[in-house]
């Protein structure tokens, strides 16, 4: 008499996801984002990409030669397309050719493949080389189209490589910087004369936020990955906000408006998700976001640059292996989870 074995793991083909379909799944959902920054900055988003995305995979195709792995094996599973597409969509719009050839060669060669490749890396590539930028070349990261410039491809292309000399007025800055920078005035004030908070230059990135939400949510509906780390960053982003606001509302921006700027969508929905740098616990994935938002809110208020999310994000890359140490789940059959460092025996 046969027997039938039930026996854990319960796997089967309908809930193995492999690294391509993931991959495949996060640049889908990325087209509304896309959309919209072309729509409302130009063409300089499509060019980024297209730039970006060919120097990672001449990049990945390098090293793993290098490292005598098989080339078509690694290339196929998207994960050094989804690096150059994340890294040239936090790029500003007008940002050269060069510093996005730079920033995406060190995301797959440093970033990456010195860390051991693809699953060994304890930082987001993306975010450490948008770091790397925004350290090495300020004023090049500042290159943002102002929304309904209407600049043709062709003027668009030779601004990125150099072709032509720049044109004024195409470039400012964002609301992020306007907040920032707006010293000696209350929020209501530069909400009053910013030209980067007037209501259809702050209606582009809120569109813009809102088409990263939708490829969010589109990607938690298709079970990428669970909710608690975007849901962790975007609640202590907000608490944070509301916190200060009952402190000061004349001196500190609200919860909706570090929510609807910046890089916190794309953060929170494509970056604080990802499974290798992120902690891997379900309390973990959640304390692991909170950090971030706090972090993010700290840096953009009280450090040195605008946006935050990359070095919050870095930041709490450091903490994740911590995170999991000490949040691990009971495990079945014992009384309780054996969290945090092993206690020494007499």
């Amino acid at each position: 008499m046969s027997l039938l074995s039930i026996t854990s793991p319960h796997m089967n083909k309908s809930n193995v996801r492999s690294v391509g379909f993931v991959m495949t799944q996060v640049i889908l959902a990325t087209i509304p984002a896309i959309l919209a920054m072309t729509w409302y900055f130009g063409w300089g988003t499509l060019i980024n990409i297209a730039l970006a995305i060919l120097v990672a995979l001449v990049s990945e195709a390098a090293v793993l030669k290098l490292r005598k792995r098989p080339m078509s094996f690694y290339l196929k599973d998207g994960s050094a397309i989804v690096t150059a597409l994340l890294l040239a969509l936090a790029l500003p719009t007008f940002a050269p050719w060069w510093l996005t050839t730079v920033g995406v060669a060190f995301a797959i060669i440093v970033a990456k493949h010195m860390y051991g490749g693809m699953g060994y890396n304890p930082f987001n590539p993306a975010m450490v080389a948008y770091a790397l930028l925004l350290v090495s070349f300020p004023a090049d990261m500042t290159q943002w189209s102002f929304p309904g410039a209407n600049l043709s491809f062709s003027d668009t292309f030779n601004q990125i490589f150099g072709i032509a000399v720049a044109h004024d007025g195409l470039t400012s800055a964002t609301p992020l910087d306007a907040i920032k920078h707006g010293t000696g005035q209350t929020i209501q004030e530069l909400f009053a004369t910013a030209p980067a908070l007037e209501s259809s230059t702050f209606e582009a990135y809120q569109a813009v936020s809102i088409a990263y939400l939708v490829g969010g949510i589109y990607l938690l509906s298709r079970k990428i990955y669970t909710w608690h780390a975007p849901l962790g960053m975007l609640a202590g982003l907000a608490v944070m906000a509301i916190l200060f606001q009952i402190i000061d509302a004349d001196s500190y921006a609200s919860a909706g408006f570090h929510l609807m700027t910046g890089a916190t969508m794309l953060g929170a929905f494509f970056i604080v998700t990802d499974p290798v740098t992120s902690a891997t616990s379900t309390k973990g994935r959640l304390i692991f976001g909170i950090g971030i938002g706090i972090l993010v809110y700290i840096i953009r208020t009280f450090g040195n640059y605008p946006d935050a999310v990359a070095f919050a994000v870095l930041l709490m890359n450091f903490a994740a292996p911590f995170l999991d140490q000490y949040t691990q789940p009971r495990t079945y059959g014992h009384r309780k989870a054996r969290s945090g460092l092993p206690k020494k025996k007499d």
